[in-house]
């Protein structure tokens, strides 16, 4: 991970350096981890689609998935806080993809469903979504279940974030 000392462009002509990422930074998992999901942006909004996020299309995928399910509970299938669940929920019944109803039991609960255009978008996303995968790891993965292990390394971090102290 990390790139060479390249030469660049400044002003008049003069190349400059820019530097390769210190070994400390690179021995970082953390920094390993953000250009990874840097990467991942890039190569969503240019190969699957530039109008839906990633989110969104997890928060439809779980929506699918489960049916009538409250927008609260679905937010931790889909590792996101409440409040920009509902904010991405909104957005998404705004561009008519699910619909949100209050619940019978409890108006303050929304249950979500898709619409026949959120299923026919969640399809074709989905599609090229897998192809994205498919080409992010590639077939030198052998054996290796990589988005599995990438699961455990997030349950891992995210139960080392709620510790209140490192040992």
């Amino acid at each position: 991970m990390g790139e060479p000392v390249r030469a660049g462009r400044r002003g008049r002509g003069a190349p400059a350096v820019t530097p390769a990422p210190p070994p400390d930074l690179l021995a970082a998992p953390g920094y390993g981890a953000r250009r990874m999901y840097q990467a991942y942006l890039a190569a969503w909004n240019r190969h699957v689609d530039p109008v839906l996020t990633g989110p969104q299309f997890a928060v439809l995928s779980a929506v699918r998935a489960y049916p009538g399910s409250d927008q609260s509970s679905l937010a931790g299938a889909v590792a996101l806080d409440t409040s920009t669940m509902a904010d991405l929920c909104r957005r998404l019944e705004q561009r008519g993809l699910i619909r949100r109803v209050e619940s019978p039991r409890d108006a303050r609960r929304k249950l979500l469903s898709l619409t026949e255009e959120g299923s026919a978008v969640l399809t074709q996303v989905n599609r090229r979504a897998r192809r994205l995968d498919k080409a992010l790891l590639g077939s030198d993965s052998g054996d290796v279940d990589v988005a599995g292990l990438l699961n455990t390394l997030g349950a891992r971090w995210e139960a080392v974030a709620a510790l209140d102290e490192l040992d």
